[in-house]
């Protein structure tokens, strides 16, 4: 695959999952790359070279239900409790006794997760773009229905017919062009002044799946951060696998609440977040109050970036991954 290590397979947690590695393997802690939705391990690809270049040990593993890892059929096998155990494993297989667990988008929500759920194997946390929060007062799919409506992307997925799935999965290619670009305005920008899909303010169209279906690349004014063999990648990955793998991580956000009362939020390893100035879907306010859960913070802040933000802005977030992880780990 284009500018990526060998693929490597584990079991995992009753898994087979594929990953990366590069760097020198007497470096520690190494740093794991965790990937969101819709994308994949190729989607830290400038991390990987550029982390593994500096010395450090990187791995980035295509995640449950994403790409040469499996997709088990049922829905809870999707919950947070199997997919930060898949990160344990992978951990194990490598003789790894601890390491920073990097996260963007739906892979920050699971790396914010390893410190309180297996904190010895945790010796670090950064989040990209997704912020650490305290556990919701409510259910968050009602929470999210209440706000934004039934066309809410996130709570269109808990459909068990699967519809956005086989929308996503029929036009594969439109997905990616839609998704993988650049904002057009600024986040507080009027709604109909913002291309769909944009913002998560309630003003703005969250309806992924109606937007990709009607979507045409023609018409659109944003800048695609993709290559055309970087795209291709992509497509074909989600040709073979469908959407449904990455989509049931979402179908578990009422259990992964309801089964974290209790839990302890605080984060007590050293953390950093990096938000993305025009990520209207987690913008940097979103980060606001982390402080009070995660004693040992720091934040940086990407500008003229959105959501795509390891992808968008390569060479900054790469720079400050490396200046984070020697400054306090040597």
């Amino acid at each position: 695959m284009m500018e990526m290590p060998p693929l490597q397979f584990t079991q995992t947690n009753g898994i087979r999952m594929g990953f990366y590695e590069a760097g020198p393997k007497t470096d520690k802690p190494p740093m794991v790359l965790c990937h969101g939705w819709p994308e994949l391990a190729f989607s830290w690809r400038h991390q990987i070279r550029a982390l593994s270049e500096a010395g450090i040990r990187v791995i980035a593993p295509d995640q449950r239900g994403y790409g040469a890892t499996d997709r088990p059929e049922p829905v809870d096998a999707y919950d947070i409790e199997h997919l930060t155990a898949d990160l344990v494993g992978l951990l194990d297989h490598l003789g790894i006794e601890k390491a920073i667990f990097v996260g963007h988008d739906w892979g920050g929500f699971v790396v914010w997760q390893m410190p309180l759920r297996h904190p010895d194997r945790v010796a670090g946390v950064v989040g990209i773009n997704t912020p650490h929060t305290n556990r919701a007062w409510a259910d968050p799919i009602e929470l999210l229905r209440k706000r934004f409506g039934e066309h809410m992307y996130i709570v269109q997925f808990q459909d068990p017919a699967h519809e956005p799935d086989k929308i996503f999965g029929s036009r594969v290619e439109q997905t990616f062009d839609a998704f993988m670009r650049k904002p057009a305005r600024r986040p507080d920008a009027p709604a109909e002044e913002v291309v769909a899909g944009v913002g998560a303010s309630p003003r703005l169209n969250l309806a992924f799946p109606q937007m990709i279906a009607n979507y045409d690349a023609r018409h659109d004014p944003r800048a695609p951060i993709l290559s055309a063999e970087e795209k291709q990648v992509f497509v074909d990955a989600f040709t073979r696998t469908g959407f449904t793998g990455g989509i049931n991580w979402y179908r578990n956000m009422s259990r992964n609440w309801q089964r974290s009362e209790g839990l302890d939020h605080t984060v007590r390893v050293p953390s950093l977040m990096i938000m993305a100035e025009n990520d209207a879907v987690l913008p940097p306010s979103s980060a606001d109050g982390m402080d009070k859960l995660i004693p040992d913070l720091e934040k940086y802040l990407v500008r003229d970036s959105g959501h795509w933000t390891q992808q968008e802005k390569p060479e900054e977030v790469s720079a400050k991954l490396i200046e984070w992880r020697r400054r306090r780990f040597g």
